[in-house]
């Protein structure tokens, strides 16, 4: 059986997701941005709900890095999620980084202090390259991206709707 993936870096550890914790996804999901594409927020039924969620988190049986909850060291609380998602916009060789966290903790270089650990256990585990999507309007997202070394690769998926997607890289 494989060993479950836990990183840890000064203020935080990254590891899975425990089905209490069901309400800091479902945060997640209120309160992203109205630009983002509806099968990614709260639909008008509710769902996801709570429930559902915490289905999702029972069934999670990742055995490599996922997208583990991110916990803060001090406050032993979930601020939000940062790992590598396969079958993203990368390929199984070079997965996508994806993070996400509550608003209350922006501009707290959580983000950057969660994707610099990712980044050093996907050079560990092998990896030779990640890939990262990220809207054009999302400048934090973009900011944390370049911080860590991801450059815009020219590629754009336009999307009039919701904002266009740009395909980011970095070498391990």
């Amino acid at each position: 059986m494989a060993r479950e993936v836990v990183l840890e870096t000064e203020r935080l550890v990254l590891r899975r997701w425990r089905v209490d914790e069901a309400v800091v996804q479902r945060e997640l999901w209120a309160e992203r941005d109205p630009r983002v594409p509806p099968h990614r927020r709260i639909d008008a039924d509710g769902h996801p709900t709570v429930a559902e969620i915490e289905e999702w988190i029972r069934g999670d049986r990742t055995s490599s890095l996922g997208l583990p909850a991110v916990e803060r060291k001090a406050g032993r609380d979930v601020i939000g999620y940062c790992g590598l998602i396969d079958g993203g916009h990368g390929t199984g060789e070079e997965p996508e980084l994806a993070f996400e966290f509550l608003r209350r903790v922006w501009g707290q270089g959580y983000a950057t202090e969660a994707s610099s650990a990712v980044l050093e256990w996907a050079r560990s585990a092998g990896y030779e390259r990640l890939w990262a999507t990220v809207r054009d309007w999302n400048v934090a997202s973009r900011r944390v991206l370049a911080k860590i070394g991801f450059a815009e690769t020219g590629r754009v998926e336009v999307d009039p709707v919701f904002g266009d997607m740009l395909f980011t890289m970095r070498r391990l």
